[in-house]
């Protein structure tokens, strides 16, 4: 995978950005042709933002590394719009703490997320879409401390990697089998 690709589009201008069909529409086009098979759509117009406000949109196929936000700590939320996915969170070792399945216009449709916790999720449907929140500034170098125990987005390793967190997923909620793969 190159590292040419956009990891997210360019924020919106003006002082008010309404959150219509169209605009997701157009961010879900966007990641279905991204290598990465996932975009985002910031809100917010800066990352020195101290919020940062966005759609990240996600497809099945789409590997998220686990990972946490330590320098400095920050929590997040995340709402779904539209889709499904399990949101994991993980024990230092790499063990499974928490395994929740969201679904937009469901019981468990978000989640709010104190700093320092490792946390990943998969895409259960296609072009799932999260309103997710956390605090900025965003600096590449420190945003994510990834997990060691957990494979690098690109590498062999993590289709492997993301198959044993869908089976850990259905393990943990068979109720859920029929309506996501």
């Amino acid at each position: 995978m190159s590292s040419s690709y956009r990891r997210a589009l360019d924020a919106p201008e003006g002082e008010l950005v309404v959150l219509s069909r169209s605009l997701v529409e157009e961010v879900v086009e966007a990641s279905r042709t991204s290598p990465r098979r996932r975009i985002i759509q910031p809100f917010h117009k800066s990352d020195a933002d101290l919020l940062h406000r966005m759609l990240n949109v996600i497809q099945p196929d789409s590997y998220v590394r686990p990972h946490r936000h330590l320098e400095p700590p920050k929590a997040e939320a995340w709402v779904l719009l539209r889709g499904a996915l399990a949101f994991f969170t993980f024990e230092e070792d790499g063990r499974v703490r928490d395994c929740l399945s969201l679904e937009a216009g469901g019981e468990n449709f978000g989640v709010d997320l104190a700093p320092g916790i490792f946390h990943g999720l998969v895409a259960l449907a296609p072009d799932t879409v999260i309103f997710e929140v956390k605090n900025g500034p965003y600096a590449p170098a420190n945003d994510k401390a990834f997990a060691a125990w957990a494979p690098a987005e690109g590498t062999p390793e993590a289709a492997g990697y993301l198959a044993s967190l869908r089976e850990e997923f259905r393990r943990r909620h068979p109720e859920c089998a029929g309506r996501h793969p």
